[in-house]
């Protein structure tokens, strides 16, 4: 038999993506599932961000684009980073692609070379590992705890740093936990990356979901020492419901965004015309309706964290930002539950969607297998249905 090439080999699905696939199965089956799987807002978007998609349309902005991205929004994310993140940069320094997923892809590609180690935190993004693993370098996690708000320290990053590291990545907010990193953490770690002289990866997809009156910093805008070697990397998936519409983009080095975009222009060529013209509308125009939506996250995450009080044997950490919760179910395991043994996250995710008809991502994708991933990006009243179902399941 032919074979198949060994990084196609090492690289496991993403688990998330996978779970989603089967609950929307068996919705489509007539089964009523609560679904707290899709890492996605379930608000439409924003009217005024179809229409210009529309508009783009009834032009005939069908055709091919500069790789990179149209002149226009690599202009709008200039301006975003000016008034939202007090960052300078140019155009040069911009590159959007297909997706923020995208465009960490194409960073590993074009910074990493074999035997280099990046290191991040566990519970990590299912598709970090993989992406790494993909550009031939090697991931070097640092397993954080819950009493660390989930965060490494810059103790934990100074001790992981080698001659082979290429890259501290950051995520904050975090999928798949909801915290986030103080500015004096975030700080110390930034000097550790300048001091060493490695890349500094801040994944700031979930910047506009904060709650409690928080407000973002990127690592980036700390000094021109590290702004020089980070890469910001934002989209438009979370903040403005554009899951589907596939833009995501970063600032960084410009001899690295250079390299992103020749790599890009071999695989994707450019991001699709019509969405360019729609993500245009999202920078430009007033914000209101991320706002709106950011409120309603945050009422629901304190009904969630509120219902999982009531439920014995589940402990949390209350999430900072993103739309996701991540409990630790652990005391449960060890228990016989509909006849099966629970002995990890993908036992017990099984148990809830096949007995409780509630579909929730298993940890162990995330590097955590005492916890489960729950996305409260769905309605108060389905918070509530799933949270009724999980505390009589495991009662």
């Amino acid at each position: 038999m032919i074979s198949l090439s060994q990084r196609s080999q090492n690289v496991t699905p993403s688990s998330t993506l996978a779970i989603t696939a089967k609950i929307n199965a068996m919705i489509a089956d007539g089964v009523d599932v609560v679904k707290f799987g899709a890492g996605e807002p379930d608000f439409d978007t924003p009217d005024y961000i179809k229409a210009a998609a529309i508009t783009a349309l009834d032009a005939g902005f069908t055709k091919y684009t500069p790789v990179p991205g149209i002149p226009e929004l690599r202009e709008a994310i200039v301006d975003k980073f000016k008034n939202d993140n007090g960052l300078d940069y140019t155009a040069s320094q911009v590159i959007v692609s297909c997706g923020a997923k995208h465009t960490l892809y194409n960073i590993m590609q074009a910074i990493c070379d074999p035997d280099d180690e990046v290191i991040f935190a566990a519970p990590y993004w299912v598709s970090y590992p993989q992406q790494i693993k993909l550009a031939g370098a090697t991931p070097r996690v640092i397993e954080t705890t819950a009493e660390q708000n989930f965060c490494m320290q810059p103790d934990q990053v100074e001790a992981a740093i080698t001659p082979k590291t290429k890259a501290i990545l950051i995520n904050s907010p975090s999928n798949p936990t909801g915290t986030t990193y103080d500015i004096e953490t975030l700080k110390q770690i930034a000097a550790l990356a300048v001091e060493n002289q490695v890349y500094l990866i801040s994944d700031e997809i979930y910047e506009a979901l904060l709650y409690d009156g928080a407000t973002h910093q990127s690592p980036a805008s700390f000094n021109e020492e590290t702004k020089a070697i980070t890469f910001v990397v934002n989209g438009v998936s979370k903040a403005y419901s554009m899951t589907g519409w596939r833009i995501g983009y970063t600032a960084g080095p410009e001899d690295a965004i250079s390299a992103m975009s020749r790599i890009q222009s071999h695989s994707t060529s450019n991001p699709t015309s019509i969405a360019q013209k729609g993500a245009v509308a999202a920078l430009n125009e007033p914000q209101d309706a991320v706002e709106e939506m950011r409120k309603a996250f945050e009422e629901r995450r304190d009904v969630i964290c509120q219902r999982f009080d009531e439920i014995e044997g589940v402990s949390y950490v209350k999430p900072q930002g993103a739309f996701y919760i991540f409990p630790d179910f652990s005391e449960h395991y060890g228990r016989t539950l509909d006849g099966k043994k629970i002995e990890g996250s993908m036992d017990i995710t099984d148990y809830l969607l096949g007995s409780a008809g509630v579909g929730v991502v298993p940890g162990n994708g995330f590097g955590a297998d005492n916890n489960l991933r729950l996305s409260f990006a769905t309605s108060l009243t389905e918070i509530n249905r799933g949270l009724d179902r999980i505390k009589k399941a495991l009662g």
